[in-house]
């Protein structure tokens, strides 16, 4: 792997984790050196962090890790929209229907008890949203929810884990898949968007919970699923 690449790896696990917390000045020198690579590289690495809007270049020599608030979180899930259901419909016409009937059962059996199945879950999710990418075929779109799909790590990291929510959305997860199964582009469209409302007005809900203050409308809610 090249040095800028491993960088930029280092950092984006860190920013996405929360180990680099919003508002980090990531001095380029202090970085080479934690890094153990030159400048160069680390410069190439900020520069892709830029552009993934995960990090802001104030100075020549000084970068900060960008903030996200609840204003953020529903630009991204404008654009997450648009995306999502576009691609979920352009499945529908084009996928191998076996392998997301597998995909349908598999979120039908899917377990959520403790670590290991939570991490199960994503993993699955992790799986859905490849072959999502391979049935669309659309290099435009496909990198342009990459870039969604980055920043919606961070997003989730500001959401707890809630069992209600958590069912729920793996029962929206089976019934997209099973709709995409089934080449009916217009039921797998509408599950995607049930499922974005539900999973946006969860997180703003769970912010709401730990900040005290009132981002969103009061509406019933459950929480976190991607």
């Amino acid at each position: 792997m090249r040095a800028s690449d491993r960088a930029y790896r280092t950092l984006l696990d860190e920013i996405q984790s929360g180990a680099l917390a919003p508002g980090t000045v990531l001095g380029e020198v202090e970085q080479s050196a934690r890094l153990g690579v030159s400048r160069t590289p680390l410069r190439e690495a900020l520069g892709r962090l830029v552009a993934d809007g995960l990090v802001v270049q104030q100075s020549a020599r000084v970068t900060v890790v960008t903030g996200i608030d609840a204003d953020d979180i529903r630009e991204l899930f404008e654009l997450r929209r648009a995306l999502e259901e576009s691609a979920a419909r352009m499945a529908a016409e084009r996928a191998d229907s076996a392998s997301f009937a597998d995909l349908a059962d598999e979120f039908a059996h899917a377990s959520l008890d403790g670590r290991s199945g939570l991490d199960a879950y994503y993993a699955l999710i992790g799986r859905f949203d490849t072959a999502l990418d391979a049935a669309v075929g659309n290099d435009y779109l496909t990198s342009a929810l990459r870039t969604v799909r980055t920043h919606l790590v961070r997003v989730r990291r500001l959401a707890r884990d809630n069992p209600d929510r958590l069912a729920a959305s793996v029962a929206e997860h089976r019934l997209i898949a099973a709709a995409i199964a089934a080449h009916d582009a217009d039921l797998a469209a509408s599950a995607t968007h049930v499922h974005l409302h539900n999973a946006l007005e969860s997180i703003l809900h769970s912010i709401d919970a730990s900040t005290g203050s009132a981002t969103s409308p009061s509406v019933p809610v459950l929480v976190e699923g991607s």
